[in-house]
């Protein structure tokens, strides 16, 4: 079985969460770490179509791929 090497950020949230295991905890870390990730994505996507590499013709193109397909 191979081994894998924590980044920072995986160690710091390790610590984080050995400070209290409730299931709410839990619950609001998750719901934090949601709210920053959608924040940057909603800026990238900003990004993007102010840059005009995202309009809703290539939206509408995505809508039908497969994204996970190899």
């Amino acid at each position: 079985m191979d081994t894998a090497t924590l980044n920072p950020t995986q160690m710091h949230l390790l610590k984080l969460f050995a400070f209290n295991n409730s299931e709410e905890y839990a619950r609001e870390i998750q719901a934090v770490l949601t709210k920053h990730f959608q924040s940057r994505l909603d800026a990238e996507a900003d990004r993007l179509w102010d840059e005009g590499i995202l309009n809703q013709e290539k939206l509408d193109e995505l809508r039908h791929k497969d994204l996970h397909a190899k």
